[in-house]
């Protein structure tokens, strides 16, 4: 799981410095297909994120009522399940339930019988969901440290050294 989503993470240019709009509108031009950005507000038990694909378009929805680095994380995973392809099961999105009037709250401009059928398809596994979990940190961490490469100095500690490359600094070794 490590190696595919870490190859899904990396076939997607992400721009500097990381936009939303930006990195989603780009996405949906190398796909071909519209990607529209639904900013909701999310009631108690509500999923955190949704990903709901049409005929027409994409849909990512989003809580505004959470902090910008959380909805960050929720867009890029909901992204995630876009780019692995996870198309979901019977259910309710990620795991859980939505009932009629939460999806009318969540998506109030869209038909009743859309966001049933549409629902209806997004569920995703346990491994599907750890997999885009997973790309979104890979891309999240990309976003906040993009991937030039930058020398770590002579002052670094070899304790820092260690933990920068256990967490993203592949094969950045100590400056001459």
């Amino acid at each position: 799981m490590w190696k595919r989503a870490r190859e899904v993470a990396d076939s997607v240019a992400l721009p500097e410095p990381f936009d939303a709009g930006t990195f989603v509108a780009s996405l949906a031009a190398t796909r071909g297909r519209p990607i529209e950005l639904m900013p909701v507000s999310a009631p108690e038990g509500a999923p955190c994120g949704l990903l709901m694909s049409t005929e027409r378009a994409d849909y990512i929805l989003y809580p505004t009522n959470t902090t910008a680095l959380h909805r960050r994380h929720i867009l890029l995973h909901e992204v995630g399940h876009l780019l692995c392809g996870h198309t979901g099961a019977d259910g309710g999105a990620d795991g859980v339930a939505i009932d009629a009037a939460a999806g009318r709250q969540l998506m109030p401009n869209l038909s009743p019988e859309l966001v049933r059928r549409v629902l209806g398809r997004t569920t995703y596994t346990e491994v599907e969901e750890r997999e885009a979990e997973l790309v979104a940190s890979l891309l999240a961490q990309r976003a906040v440290r993009p991937e030039e490469p930058r020398a770590l100095g002579a002052d670094v500690p070899d304790g820092v050294r260690r933990f920068d490359s256990l967490f993203g600094g592949r094969g950045r070794r100590r400056a001459p």
